[in-house]
């Protein structure tokens, strides 16, 4: 095998396939980068049997062929080579390949490609195309509040809902709750599905959509798998077993109180009056919700104390409810809008946090409990 490349392609589509490289593989193979080149395309793949990436370049392939190079080592070497272009050629016999670029010279190791599980890509006939902005808005607004660890897989990952035209994604802690809801363009789908897919593929996915103008995503997805495709890439993931909690029943119907606040001097008075709760466990501070003003406050008695006063609108009775900080800063810092609706009915049950101007999206957080 022997192909010439640009430097800045092949980096970029490495450092995108190293997504699905484990840090702990299950085998030595997966560790590595699979390169297949032939007709002036290189097919780079790359697995850890949960998710796989496929990226395509173009190359001038003086002769087509297959390799498995180390992963990690094959991305560092890439990314400090000194020229634009790289060449890269097998040796059969030594097992080993080497890659060339201005007066830089290395020989790798390669990895036996026979060993590497090909990535099949996913047949269905549930397929939608949707635009990476939207996509991205309803990562960004529901992926923080799943849980981090795997003692309930289900709370690992978002849900994904179809229903026609309307696409409603959700995720939950059990100690919060976002929901982002969006119409379609295409009014003429006829969908209608359930499904978690994890929240590390989705926040890898919302982090490689970064182009200036939105294009269109592709999924495709079955009983077990879901696919992306944009572009030159395509992705593969598994889909988290289980049933999803009926999020419906965790919002309250009605609320006894509303509060609007200015959104950006919410989250910058939290940030700060948090300095002093961040050390414990809960990171808890207090809100004291009064007719025109707000006292935040946290105390430590290893630290010391804080407060800081914003003006409101209060609708309803005045009320001290504590929360876990970093909930509340999670949902600020993805809220766009100028001000929030803060709603509640008592000091121990879900609040409700709503962007002003968007009736697409509520965020639910339960009260901390403080003891007395």
């Amino acid at each position: 095998m022997n192909f010439i490349c640009t430097k800045s392609d092949l980096l970029q589509a490495i450092q995108i396939n190293i997504k699905a490289i484990s840090s702990k593989p299950q085998m030595p193979i997966l560790s590595g980068i699979y390169i297949h080149a032939e007709d002036n395309t290189l097919d780079i793949e790359t697995t850890d049997y949960d998710i796989g990436i496929i990226c395509k370049i173009q190359a001038d392939v003086k002769e087509p062929g297959t390799i498995v190079l180390p992963g990690r080592y094959f991305a560092d070497v890439i990314k400090t080579l000194p020229g634009d272009n790289i060449e890269i050629s097998s040796d059969t016999e030594q097992n080993t390949i080497n890659i060339k670029s201005n007066t830089a010279k290395f020989n790798l190791l390669s990895m036996s490609a026979n060993e590497f599980p090909k990535i099949k890509k996913l047949e269905s006939e549930n397929n939608l195309s949707i635009r990476s902005n939207i996509l991205i808005d309803l990562i960004k607004k529901t992926s923080f509040a799943c849980a981090t660890e795997m003692i309930r897989p289900v709370f690992t990952g978002c849900l994904l809902e179809l229903n026609n035209a309307e696409l409603t994604m959700a995720a939950t802690n059990t100690h919060r709750l976002a929901i982002k809801k969006e119409i379609m363009d295409d009014n003429n789908i006829d969908l209608s599905a359930k499904f978690i897919i994890p929240a590390k593929i989705l926040n890898d996915l919302a982090a490689l959509l970064v182009a200036d103008i939105p294009i269109d995503v592709n999924i495709s997805y079955s009983h077990n798998q879901i696919s992306f495709t944009y572009e030159n890439i395509y992705i593969v993931s598994r889909l988290i077993e289980g049933q999803f909690p009926n999020y419906n029943t965790v919002i309250p119907p009605s609320f006894s109180s509303s509060v609007l606040i200015k959104t950006k001097e919410l989250q910058g008075a939290i940030d700060r009056v948090s300095l002093i709760s961040r050390s414990n466990q809960y990171n808890i501070i207090t809100l004291a919700f009064d007719t025109d003003n707000l006292l935040l406050s946290s105390n430590n008695p290893e630290i010391g104390k804080a407060e800081e006063n914003i003006d409101i609108k209060l609708n309803g009775q005045p009320m001290n409810i504590s929360f876990n900080a970093k909930y509340i800063l999670d949902i600020l810092k993805y809220i766009d809008s100028e001000n929030i609706t803060f709603s509640f009915n008592t000091e121990v049950s879900p609040a409700a946090i709503k962007a002003v101007g968007d009736d697409m999206f509520i965020y639910v957080v339960t009260p901390v409990r403080k003891a007395v």
